[in-house]
């Protein structure tokens, strides 16, 4: 299986989307430092994530979640996690 997650960051309250083969080593990493994208942004919580069988349409999930429409969808799919 292959996640597309979706982490907030506690301290700056900014979202981070990210896809993974194993998500809970992934969100350890992030919290842990050790993934550069969000080292400065610990602590971290994980939002929600969709699993896809296949690489290629998590990727794609992805993308379109990190694109400028793909962030107001989120936004509004999200509004009670994100107040």
């Amino acid at each position: 299986m292959f996640y597309v997650y979706i982490l907030r960051s506690k301290k700056d309250t900014k979202l981070y989307v990210g896809f993974t083969q194993d998500l809970k080593r992934r969100i350890s990493e992030h919290n842990g430092g050790s993934a550069e994208s969000t080292k400065t942004r610990r602590p971290l919580e994980l939002l929600c994530y969709e699993a896809y069988n296949h690489k290629e349409e998590a990727e794609r999930r992805e993308k379109y979640l990190k694109s400028s429409d793909g962030k107001k969808d989120l936004r509004k799919r999200l509004t009670k996690s994100l107040v």
